[in-house]
């Protein structure tokens, strides 16, 4: 439970930070390409928020690392072998790389040719990419775990580096959070777009907003969910328990029906006001409608996981998904007739729509993380064998309502600069609307013409 709520908090910046940075590097690279001043504002005003949130996240992060020490010792001795060197490469490979190339990014505006700043800026989204993928084959390897041999002492030892960076489970999951922090941004993006439009202010930049982000959304989700039905088929294939867990199937079924929602009752093992679709299990799972489908019962209760979280947060993913799909779609269909700007309603729905990225990122680690319970490092290593020994109840209760305390400090705050910084708006509150002079602002700046911003430092600028 204290590992669950320090990752919980904590990925909720990756989330946010890595396709932030992408986009930082879009907007960059079409500020180059084409010279239009919106591009740059939108860049100043996003790269202040990214800042802030990648501050927070590298802080929630730190704890998580000093967490496999305390709590996770034996975890920590017998996979360290191949666990300690993926969370090497992701600090030699991704967090020294956006490190390093971050104070360019937020430094160099005007103090590098605008060639490298565009390349600063894209060092640090592959950074932020790289770290992801490094933590996504990490995870992968303890939910399927291949090129490794156990020695006497029950150490794992790697095998086959080959095996555990190319694992098949890895080039299914990492795509899928990778997509996931790319929606993410996309409808945080998109949002506050709709946010500005709704209150009639920064019209050219919200209007950029919500265009691209409902584009790039509207692209991504169909794929998201694509990507989303190959890591159910591993899921199937590799982790069978997790499956029937998932859906709340309790009896092996021939053909299996599809448990839209119900109350599972893991005493009685039976779902209470169950919704079901005939056939559609089997469809789902093999796609076929006579597949023999597996069912808990099949486990000895031991060994099964707790079957509410990942049914109800597996399908709260779901529903995220396809909500965040209607609205980039039908945001698509209205962009098309030129009425996108004209219709409120779908600007307050897509206002309201910033979280939906970030409970389905939750739901969906829910799902893979508690889905794989008992064990720690799948069908070799148990959560209960993995726990520092001698390691108390009470110890870990004080140190999780510290974290609580502490970690709703930090987000409190967080969240309240965030506020202030999108209320601010791309320009400041003095800066004109649409078709507006602003006259504290001149028509030229220093240093050239509009189209050669990059040569302006933002405090010029702005």
């Amino acid at each position: 439970m204290q590992f669950a709520a320090t990752i919980s908090f904590h990925i909720l910046f990756p989330a946010f930070t890595v396709g932030l940075a992408a986009w930082l590097c879009v907007l960059d690279g079409m500020s180059l390409a084409t010279g239009r001043a919106v591009y740059q504002r939108l860049f100043s005003f996003w790269r202040t928020i990214f800042a802030v949130a990648f501050g927070l996240g590298v802080v929630s992060g730190i704890v998580m690392a000093f967490e496999f020490g305390t709590n996770w010792s034996e975890l920590s001795r017998q996979t360290g072998a191949i666990q300690g060197p993926l969370l090497v490469y992701e600090s030699f490979t991704a967090f020294a790389l956006e490190s390093s190339f971050f104070g360019v990014m937020m430094f160099g505006r005007g103090r590098v040719p605008g060639w490298l700043y565009f390349l600063a800026c894209v060092m640090v989204a592959l950074g932020t990419t790289m770290s992801s993928f490094w933590i996504m084959v990490n995870n992968s390897w303890m939910q399927a775990p291949v090129g490794f041999a156990r020695g006497p002492d029950g150490i794992f030892m790697p095998t086959s580096w080959r095996e555990i960076l190319f694992s098949p489970v890895v080039w299914v999951r990492f795509p899928h959070m990778l997509l996931a922090a790319y929606i993410t941004t996309a409808f945080c993006v998109a949002a506050t777009g709709a946010w500005h439009l709704l209150r009639g202010r920064f019209r050219d930049e919200a209007t950029v907003m919500v265009r691209m982000g409902l584009g790039l959304a509207a692209l991504l989700v169909p794929a998201q969910l694509g990507i989303g039905h190959l890591v159910g088929d591993y899921v199937h294939d590799r982790q069978p328990v997790k499956f029937a867990a998932i859906e709340a199937r309790w009896h092996d079924e021939r053909p299996a029906s599809e448990v839209l929602i119900a109350w599972p009752d893991e005493e009685a093992e039976q779902n209470w006001f169950a919704i079901s679709i005939p056939y559609a299990g089997s469809l789902i799972a093999s796609m076929t409608l006579d597949s023999r489908e597996v069912g808990l019962t099949d486990w000895k209760p031991q060994d099964r996981p707790p079957v509410a979280i990942p049914f109800f947060a597996f399908r709260i993913m779901v529903g995220c998904g396809l909500l965040m799909l209607g609205i980039a779609w039908y945001g698509c269909f209205l962009m098309a007739r030129r009425r996108l700007e004209q219709s409120r309603w779908l600007l307050w729905a897509t206002a309201c729509s910033f979280p939906l990225g970030f409970i389905a990122t939750l739901t969906g680690w829910f799902v893979a993380e508690v889905g794989r319970q008992p064990w720690s490092v799948y069908g070799q290593l148990r959560t209960a064998d993995a726990v520092t020994p001698f390691l108390t109840t009470p110890m870990v209760a004080a140190t999780l309502a510290i974290f609580a305390v502490v970690y709703t400090a930090i987000f409190g705050f967080g969240v309240m600069v965030l506020y202030r910084l999108i209320k601010r708006g791309p320009l400041g509150e003095a800066e004109p609307q649409l078709g507006e002079t602003n006259p504290k602002r001149p028509l030229s700046v220093p240093g050239g013409s509009p189209g050669n911003l990059h040569s302006v430092p933002d405090e010029e600028l702005v």
